[in-house]
């Protein structure tokens, strides 16, 4: 037997050819089949997203990652867009920097973006002014009971907004839909793309168009499995924990404050990654990193809320008393 017979095989996997593009007038190269907002990073351009995730198919809702392409008569996705052999992207045009301060403005108008990660700094930066539009129009009617296709008229004088009662029908998460932006990346995260569990669907049209269950029902009557994965990829608050919800009401949610620490679930044998977001010693939500190669950021509803058998606040309430 000879040295060579004993090693074991390396996979190199097939070859990928890299494209060269022009963002800013800097070539990078990057693996065929890449987006230009790949393109854009490895450039080192800060672009905004919301929409867009890791682990889901671009949906092209938000429109804030718009980045203007030599030779497109329109703004394209930057999420969503392959890039070409020699294209030439422009982020920071006066066309991109007026696209992105008006879907800011008009998003800020009328979404509560308070907990949305970062959307502050875009907001300064673009010069967006969502009070331009009016003041807000205050809490609308419950739009779970809108009949489909029913449009209503605004007044004109103020910013029609998302602003609605939140709601809490369960003890694992809070939906504040005041906070959503329609992205439609919780729908995904529940149906073909994740979960399989079709519970959430977008119900209405237009500006009336809200996340829903069938029927209108409230969670624990719908087919919700409470797999967490919606509140993973939401990316501004508007799907959150309960625990999170209650700390932040109380004035006490301080993520500077908080440590992380990625460790594996043990409630079953599949290996699924867990990283517990800790607070005073105390585990306030739980994520999945997206490129476990298992479970790509899903957990199942053991994984996601079982940190609550860890740690009971009442039993520590009663122990403390």
């Amino acid at each position: 037997m000879t040295t060579t017979d004993n090693r074991a095989p390396v996979h190199m996997g097939m070859p990928t050819r890299l494209v060269t593009v022009s963002v800013d007038e800097r070539e990078v190269s990057v693996p065929e089949g890449s987006t230009i907002l790949a393109a854009c990073d490895a450039a080192g351009e800060d672009t905004p997203t919301l929409c867009y995730g890791d682990t889901l198919t671009p949906k092209n809702a938000c429109r804030v990652c718009m980045v203007e392409v030599e030779g497109s008569r329109v703004l394209v996705p930057s999420c969503s867009r392959r890039v070409q052999e020699g294209m030439e992207v422009k982020t920071d045009t006066e066309r991109v920097r007026h696209s992105r301060r008006l879907v800011l403005e008009m998003l800020g108008s009328s979404v509560d973006l308070s907990t949305t990660p970062r959307v502050a700094d875009w907001m300064v930066r673009y010069a967006a002014d969502p009070e331009r539009f009016g003041p807000p129009a205050g809490e609308q009617f419950d739009r779970d009971v809108h009949e489909p296709g029913e449009h209503h008229l605004p007044d004109g004088s103020t910013a029609a907004t998302m602003e609605q009662p939140v709601k809490v029908d369960n003890d694992l998460y809070v939906r504040d839909y005041s906070k959503c932006i329609l992205c439609y990346k919780c729908v995904d995260a529940c149906g073909e793309q994740w979960q399989n569990t079709f519970a959430i669907q977008v119900a209405g049209r237009g500006f009336d168009s809200q996340i829903s269950t069938e029927f209108s029902v409230e969670l624990p009557d719908s087919a919700c499995v409470y797999c967490g994965n919606c509140v993973e990829v939401c990316p501004t608050g508007a799907l959150s924990f309960k625990s999170e919800f209650d700390m932040r009401d109380a004035g006490t949610w301080d993520e500077e404050r908080q440590t992380e620490t990625t460790t594996v679930c043990t409630f079953c044998g599949v290996g699924c990654n867990l990283t517990l977001h800790v607070q005073d010693n105390e585990i306030v939500k739980v994520s999945s990193p997206h490129d476990h190669s298992v479970g790509h950021g899903n957990l199942c509803i053991k994984g996601r809320f079982g940190f609550q058998h860890v740690q009971s606040r009442e039993d520590r309430k009663r122990r403390n008393d």
